[in-house]
């Protein structure tokens, strides 16, 4: 693979267009966020041309919806549709597992055991965002190890569905503490050279945990509730900002 020194520059339409696609990935934007094109252009040091053409590509790709203004709103999806969105992800994320499986060297699986405790960590102070962080390191460095750029794009613009939902329901995923979470035993697998295993592990982490977000949340069909933790079937942790 060519080091990206000797890669050409992406054009300002490319860097703008990755840098929101990665921001959804990560939960940047809430369900229901709007963005403009005269506030992205200005948070990002552009014209409006490039921010316009970013928002477009995206709308292609179903990760936001654009109104007749121009201005970009992030979706809610159904209850159905985030449904079918764990289903996709229990399938093809696994793949990408045992794909992967080969290619990781004792420097990697330490690295990964690394971001595992860096989780621990986080949830043990209460803090959701690095709990999320640290859940998305350790899978996108099993996804990147794949080195399967068609697959890893898929699972991208999955992720972009997925993070804004994610971010919303931080706090319960922050405070749950049910036998879903499976990176540990993912990673054991994996220096056992059992790659099956691993993908059989997150299979089960992907479908418990859509289970569990679909008893606790609120979706774009469900009731009409009040913004916020009440969109949350649960109410957040003592103390919990915003």
């Amino acid at each position: 693979m060519a080091d990206d020194s000797d890669l050409a520059p992406l054009s300002l339409e490319e860097t703008t267009y990755r840098r929101l696609r990665q921001a959804l990935m990560e939960g940047a934007f809430a369900p229901g966020h709007k963005i403009s094109i005269r506030r992205l252009a200005a948070a990002l040091g552009t014209s409006a041309m490039p921010a316009r053409t970013a928002l477009r590509r995206l709308a292609t790709e179903q990760a936001v919806d654009v109104l007749a203004s121009g201005t970009a709103v992030v979706p809610r999806l159904t209850r159905i549709a985030f449904q079918e969105l764990g289903a996709i992800r229990a399938e093809l994320e696994p793949l990408a597992v045992r794909l992967a499986a080969p290619h990781l060297d004792e420097a990697r699986l330490a690295e990964m055991e690394g971001i595992i405790q860096s989780g621990h960590s986080a949830r043990d102070g209460n803090n959701p965002e690095e709990v999320l962080r640290a859940d998305r390191d350790f899978l996108f460095a099993l996804y990147h190890a794949a080195a399967a750029p068609m697959l890893l794009s898929i699972i991208e613009a999955l992720w972009m569905r997925r993070g804004p939902h994610f971010w919303e329901a931080r706090w319960i995923i922050a405070g749950r503490s049910p036998p879903g979470h499976r990176h540990a035993e993912m990673l054991a697998a994996l220096r056992a050279g059992d790659g099956e295993q691993a993908a059989a592990e997150l299979k089960a982490e992907i479908e418990g945990t859509t289970a569990y977000l679909l008893e606790q949340m609120a979706f774009a069909d469900d009731p009409a509730e009040v913004g916020g933790f009440d969109r949350l079937r649960v109410p957040p942790p003592a103390g919990a900002a915003g």
